[in-house]
């Protein structure tokens, strides 16, 4: 029983870190997206 039990969180604990690791990794997308949106802004600016 105790076996079954450690498994279960094992699988658990490893879906949410991948979930996580997704998450952050499309935030990160997000970030760099509108980085480069106000880059473009800034130049577009200057002339």
């Amino acid at each position: 029983m105790k076996i079954k039990t450690s498994i279960i969180l094992g699988i658990v604990a490893l879906s949410t870190a991948l979930a996580a690791c997704n998450t952050t990794a499309g935030v990160g997308k997000d970030i760099k997206s509108t980085g480069k949106a106000i880059e473009r802004t800034a130049e577009d600016a200057k002339h």
